[in-house]
Order: C-alpha cells, then sequence, then structure tokens
C-alpha cells in the first residue's frame, strides 16, 4: 500500500509570548520575549529567578468550571489549543467521523502541580483528603485523553513521553498513523506545566536552568555567554490530515509534512551525546524518510536551549548532516523569546516552522550578542528575516538520549 501524503490544516498554541497562534507568530517575529521573574514559585528560596510563564490564561473559554477542575493545568493548555486547531481547521467531529479522527498528545512531566498539591494534603491530612481525581490529573496522558473526550476523537489516542522530544516525537508517530491508514485525521503535538516547587528544584540543583537575573537576556541560544535553559509552559497543536479528505472537504492547507527521524544516543541520562552524533542521525533519517537532500532544507528551527553542550553540538550535527550547505542555512532558536517548554517545544516549534513556510519570514535568535566558536552558522541574529522558505526541519532533542526531527514543506500538487 502506498504511503498517504499528509498536510497540516489546523493550528493551536498556547505560549508564554500569546495564548494563540497570531499573537504568537506576531510577538515571535517581532522578537519579544516571553521571560520575566518567575511567579509560580517564590524566586528568593531558587538560585534561578526567572521563568517563561503563560499569562492571563483562561481555561473558561475552552471548557465549562466542573470539567477545568479534574484537569491539571498542562491538559488544560492541550484542551484549549487542540479546540484552537480542530476550529482552525474547520474540521467537524461527528458519529460519521469519529472514529477516524486521533489524538496523539504527548507530555513528560505530567500533572507535577497537582501531585505537589495533594502530597501536601496527603502529608497533612490523611489519605482520606486526597481528591479522588488525583492520578487521573496528574498522569501524562490525559492530556490527549481529555481532548479526545471533550472534542469527540474516537480514533486511535496515544501519549509519547521522550522528555524534551515528546512534541517532535508525537507529531511524528501521528504523522505515521496518518500515512499508514490507522486514521484519517489525528490531533497532535505537545503540553507541559512544569514551573513547580520541585520542578524548579530539580532542574536548579542539577544546574541546568540559566540563573541570570536578567529576563531579557537570560535566554541566549548559540551565544558564547548561555549559561542554562529558561523553564516554560504550554501547549502546541497540530491538525494532520490525508491529502485527499483536506482537498475533498476545501480545507486550507498549511504545509505537508513529509519527513520524521527518531534515534537513541546510548550515551547518558542529561548530556547529549559527543558531537550530536545521535541528532546528525534523527536529522539524515528525517531527509531519508522525506525523499530530499540536504540543500532542499531552507531553514532549521534548532533545540537551541542555551546550554553549554546542546548548543553546540547541535552545531556540529548540522554541519555532519549539511555539510557545505550548513553555512547557507538559516538557523535560529525560538527558545531565545519562549524560553524551553520542555517536550511541549516540539509542538510550538512545529507551529513557528509551518508558519515561516506559509509567511515567508524567518524568526530570530534573540540576544544573540557574542559568538561562540564552537557554533559558527547563521543563527538568524536578533531581527527576523524575509526571506522565500520551502522547506523547514524542526528538531528536538530529550534527556535520554531521544532525538527527533520533522520535516515540513510548502505544500504543491
Amino acid at each position: 500500500m502506498k504511503a498517504r501524503r499528509v498536510v497540516v490544516t489546523g493550528l493551536g498554541a498556547v505560549t508564554p509570548v500569546g495564548n494563540d497562534v497570531q499573537s504568537m507568530w506576531g510577538n515571535i517575529i517581532a522578537g519579544k520575549s516571553g521571560i520575566d521573574f518567575v511567579t509560580r514559585v517564590n524566586k528568593d528560596e531558587f538560585p534561578a529567578k526567572i521563568a517563561a510563564e503563560v499569562k492571563d490564561f483562561d481555561p473558561l473559554l475552552y471548557m465549562d468550571k466542573k470539567d477545568a477542575r479534574k484537569m491539571d493545568l498542562f491538559t488544560q493548555y492541550a484542551v484549549a489549543a487542540s479546540k484552537m486547531a480542530v476550529e482552525d481547521a474547520k474540521l467537524v467531529i461527528d458519529e460519521k467521523n469519529a472514529d477516524r479522527v486521533g489524538v496523539w498528545i504527548g507530555s513528560g512531566i505530567g500533572g507535577m502541580q497537582t501531585y505537589e498539591d495533594q502530597f501536601r494534603r496527603f502529608m497533612d491530612k490523611g489519605y482520606r483528603r486526597v481528591s479522588p481525581f488525583f492520578v487521573p490529573m496528574m498522569i501524562p496522558d490525559m492530556a490527549a485523553g481529555q481532548v479526545s473526550i471533550q472534542l469527540g476523537a474516537k480514533g486511535i489516542n496515544s501519549c509519547t513521553t521522550t522528555a524534551c522530544a515528546f512534541g517532535a516525537n508525537s507529531i511524528g508517530d501521528a504523522f505515521r498513523a496518518v500515512q499508514r491508514g490507522d486514521v484519517d485525521y489525528i490531533i497532535t503535538g505537545g503540553a507541559e506545566a512544569p514551573i513547580t516547587n520541585m520542578s524548579f528544584a530539580g532542574f536548579s540543583s542539577m544546574k541546568a536552568l540559566s540563573f541570570n537575573e536578567d529576563p531579557t537576556s537570560a535566554s541566549r541560544p548559540f551565544d558564547k555567554n548561555r549559561d542554562g535553559f529558561v523553564i516554560g509552559e504550554g501547549a502546541g497543536i497540530l491538525v494532520l490530515e490525508t491529502l485527499e479528505s483536506a482537498l475533498e472537504r476545501g480545507a486550507d492547507i498549511y504545509a505537508e509534512i513529509v519527513g520524521y527521524g527518531a534515534t537513541g544516543d546510548a550515551f547518558h541520562i542529561t548530556a547529549p551525546a559527543e558531537d550530536g552524533e545521535g541528532a546528525a542521525r534523527a536529522m539524515k533519517q528525517a531527509l531519508e524518510t522525506a525523499g530530499m537532500s540536504p540543500n532542499e532544507i531552507d531553514y532549521v528551527n534548532a533545540h537551541g536551549t542555551s546550554t553549554e553542550l546542546n548548543d553546540a553540538y547541535e552545531t556540529s550535527a548540522i554541519k555532519q548532516v549539511f555539510r557545505e550547505h550548513a553555512h547557507n542555512l538559516a538557523v535560529s532558536s525560538t527558545k531565545s523569546m519562549t524560553g524551553h517548554l520542555l517536550g511541549a517545544a516540539g509542538g510550538i516549534e512545529a507551529v513557528i516552522a509551518i508558519k515561516t513556510i506559509e509567511e515567508g519570514i524567518i524568526p530570530p535568535t534573540i540576544n544573540y550578542e557574542t559568538p561562540d566558536p564552537a557554533c559558527d552558522l547563521d543563527y538568524v541574529a536578533n531581527e527576523a528575516r524575509h526571506q522565500k522558505v520551502k522547506a523547514v526541519m524542526s528538531n528536538s532533542l530529550g534527556f535520554g538520549g531521544h532525538n527527533a526531527a520533522l520535516i515540513f514543506k510548502q505544500y504543491t500538487n
């Protein structure tokens, strides 16, 4: 059976730089940062003082109060972004197609705030005071579960948990599900709400976070003076469907998804493989599955976390894969503005990659001031660039040695 072509027809986002795709995109191309002093935890108790928090999010715009109370924040973000994406796709889910509509939404940490709140309640007042909704609010798959329930999607319902790569892995796995015929439509991406005391403590203890106390300049991917990532939160969701169904119902097509690579480092629990060896293999796989040559990629939305090893090794990986074309590529990290949404970054960055193709504008890497000899590519420093973009690769790399690369290209008949 010939693999079916898969296109993107809907986008949804809840982010630190805007709670819908239009707002997010406008701020991204303007180079506006969503990073500020953290408010979800007491910053005086931690060496890290800043975070990229979602602002002014109202779950009741997307669900009733009773349902919202049964969801951790990461699930609320997922439901909101999914409803936006389905509405954007003008996809009606009813008894005629419900079993052909899937959901594949990842989360890495899941309901961490729920866990912390209920653990305190258990320690203070005993098990009888623990909420009966504790487990279904906490488990990482509940974003996918609740989206399915809220939207009536009865096809494959799954959750990928691969640390900071799960958003991209979810989209790639969903792409394959549509491609091979498991479903005709799928709602996919990632959601995360990790800004809690224990998360902040854990990442601070391992010295992964930036200890810079200037919110506007702390996230500086590929800059020589980078000192760690800035933790963020939110959700990024796509609607994927077969080209045949999109054409049949007259849907607007943002882009075609054509490539997916996923590899393991087999190296270290947190550090990336030396010189980005695993990331390079993921990028090569994505190109091979897309049937594309390296010089057909115009832009790489990099994982670019603003950490010492990631940025240097990802640069090395790009050079291994693209060789002489590497220095002709535009490469940028939008984490300079959104912070690092952990695995949800892959969902948000897929939305950004697709908007880059649609709008012909490449987002910048802000705060790029001091070049690092180990990071010597074109990082679209500080200002967006107007440029026709036909194909984009989006990279996501996670603790545990998880590597994922996606390729989106301009749709043509």
